[in-house]
């Protein structure tokens, strides 16, 4: 028996199809682009003090997601949504995405009054040589310490002022920004919790009662949360949770 063998002048095409492509004419050259950072070398002292600046620079933006996590709203945003998809029980609904997601923007939304004078007392003068680095810094420091300030509980921060074996402040300008921050954090630490718990009591009544329900009537087989799901989902509906705890958690930043 004889097998047929393919054409191969629909190869040969191909190759040589492939070739002309990868193959540049005379009159189209093919220009890479190149990108070349360095520092240079400095050839005066004002030079060095730009490159110094320019680290620091890189530096601060490497910890941007620090700084969003510790000197912002987003903590207790993103924990206060995870502690309703939990009471919701509801699994991977909504996305993890989704929640960092709108935590991100209401934290924009949140800090923009702080922004906003960050750039007109910080950035704007900085950048028309009005002031230099240090003035930029000190003047960029100061709302976001008011912002941090009027969210912190002085029972945190007289434990870090404890903790760090520092003097009492006689004032708020007197408290160190290392003191504050750890402080800012766990204050926003625990009224996520609070509100947790205040978001799991009318679910977890659901449950209860659900789990009541199916045991009285001997369907111990029916798991309750499968049952007390739609239930769930109908009263965060009907109360419109979504409005009310957005509009809560936005009224304790900037009310």
């Amino acid at each position: 028996m004889r097998h047929k063998s393919l054409p191969s002048w629909p190869i040969f095409l191909a190759l040589c199809a492939g070739l002309i492509l990868l193959c540049p004419s005379e009159g189209r050259a093919v220009t890479l682009p190149t990108l070349q950072i360095g520092l240079g070398e400095a050839q005066n002292p004002q030079q060095v003090s730009v490159l110094i600046e320019i680290l620091l620079l890189f530096t601060v933006l490497s910890m941007a997601p620090a700084i969003l996590l510790m000197m912002t709203s987003f903590t207790r945003l993103v924990i206060t949504f995870s502690f309703l998809r939990q009471a919701l029980g509801t699994q991977q609904v909504p996305p993890t995405q989704v929640l960092i997601g709108l935590a991100l923007f209401l934290t924009v939304f949140i800090m923009t009054p702080v922004f906003n004078e960050v750039n007109t007392t910080a950035i704007k003068p900085y950048m028309a040589e009005q002031i230099n680095a240090e003035q930029a810094l000190e003047s960029a420091v100061k709302p976001v310490r008011a912002f941090m300030f009027k969210q912190t509980r002085e029972k945190d921060l007289e434990l870090f002022l404890s903790l760090a074996k520092v003097p009492k402040p006689k004032n708020k300008e007197e408290v160190s920004t290392a003191v504050l921050i750890p402080s800012f954090m766990i204050s926003e630490l625990k009224t996520a919790f609070t509100i947790g718990f205040v978001l799991f009591l009318p679910f977890l009544i659901i449950d209860m009662v659900v789990a009541s329900i199916l045991l009285s009537m001997g369907m111990m087989m029916l798991p309750p949360v499968m049952v007390s799901l739609p239930f769930k989902l109908l009263l965060f509906v009907l109360v419109d949770g979504w409005y009310l705890i957005v509009g809560s958690l936005v009224k304790s930043f900037v009310g």
